[in-house]
């Protein structure tokens, strides 16, 4: 499947970056269409069809905030702001004014990547991933997306991977090379300490959800099931 996408940037080195990422994708095709400041991605919107924006907010004619707005009332194709501006009220008001997803520069571009194509397969009623939960951590595969005691978290691309993939097998031993294989690849060259730091990163994150990943000594890690809200286990 060939999925339109528009770029909508004044950063020319951004829009060269990103559109040569995504040309060279071998699972999904993208074709991906620039407009270097508002006023014209407002014009590429009404002359064509697209599956996706990726909009910043900072652009010459028409901020992408007013743009945002603007787009939500001809198109529901989905939105996802890439700025600069990381403060909490830029998210809300992206949030409110109806993107999907919003990332501050700089941001992984396989994070980008994999957030792009949850959006376009929930967009187009390909998938329907469960939301996946344990104690405070609330998993949306769907939206990419990870919110610890109701505030969200940002993740590397392989550590969301990893929280992931121990909140699909919750409460069952996950050894270190099952974990290596399945993040990092059979041809991973490195050792398992890798994981080790991966795991320490994933707690420090989550707080004190972060104790819901248990070590087991000598194999690997378990996510805890029988938890409440707060983290505690339950009797």
């Amino acid at each position: 499947m060939i999925y339109q996408i528009l770029l909508i940037e004044d950063d020319l080195q951004i829009c060269e970056i990103l559109t040569d990422y995504l040309a060279a994708q071998q699972e999904n095709a993208f074709c991906v269409r620039c407009a270097n400041d508002g006023q014209r991605g407002l014009e590429q919107i009404v002359e064509g069809q697209y599956d996706l924006v990726l909009l910043d907010i900072m652009l010459p004619e028409m901020d992408g905030f007013s743009l945002c707005r603007e787009l939500r009332r001809i198109s529901d194709a989905p939105i996802i702001f890439i700025t600069a501006r990381g403060r909490e009220e830029d998210k809300l008001r992206g949030y409110q004014l109806g993107c999907d997803d919003y990332l501050v520069k700089p941001f992984s571009l396989p994070v980008l990547h994999a957030k792009m194509l949850a959006l376009l397969k929930r967009s187009k009623g390909m998938v329907q991933s469960p939301v996946l939960a344990a104690g405070g951590i609330v998993l949306e595969p769907e939206r990419y997306r990870v919110c610890c005691g109701g505030r969200e978290i940002d993740f590397s691309y392989k550590e969301y991977e990893l929280l992931r993939y121990l909140m699909e097998h919750k409460g069952k031993l996950c050894t270190r090379e099952e974990l290596l294989t399945h993040i990092w690849g059979y041809d991973f060259a490195g050792n398992d300490r890798v994981v080790d730091n991966h795991i320490k990163k994933l707690r420090k994150k989550l707080g004190a959800q972060g104790s819901l990943i248990r070590t087991i000594i000598r194999k690997g890690y378990q996510l805890k099931e029988d938890t409440d809200e707060r983290g505690n286990k339950k009797e």
